[in-house]
């Protein structure tokens, strides 16, 4: 049952960087895969990046490739979004997502159980 809370979420500029923090309640986090998805208004859920449990491994989806980076701190439950050279086709509400199992290289939303609320994310021209 964990639950999870973005933040770091806010209006920038194109070019521009923003933190994403994820915390998570419970005593599992670090034993779970973490992961990043997005949807901007009318559109699907889109992959953003995923990290396995001990931060080792980490993947992106091609559209943000070079420009963010997902790391975690499992001492303070918490996943990370740094985002880098941001882009109006980022604008987006960002969504944090837990996983039951250790390592989800599959980057699929079902592949997640806990979702948090959501932070939204817009990028000016």
């Amino acid at each position: 049952q964990a639950q999870l809370v973005e933040s770091g979420g806010g209006l920038v500029q194109a070019g521009g960087s923003l933190r994403l923090s994820c915390a998570a309640s419970g005593r599992t986090f670090s034993s779970r895969a973490m992961g990043w998805f997005r949807q901007a208004p009318g559109k699907e859920y889109e992959f953003v990046s995923s990290i396995s449990w001990g931060g080792s491994s980490t993947y992106y989806g091609d559209s943000v490739k070079g420009r963010v980076t997902i790391s975690r701190d499992n001492a303070k439950n918490t996943l990370y979004l740094q985002m880098n050279n941001l882009k109006p086709e980022d604008t987006a509400v960002y969504y944090c997502a837990a996983s039951d199992l250790p390592t989800v290289p599959e980057p699929r939303r079902e592949m997640y159980a806990y979702w948090g609320q959501g932070t939204q994310v817009t990028v000016s021209s």
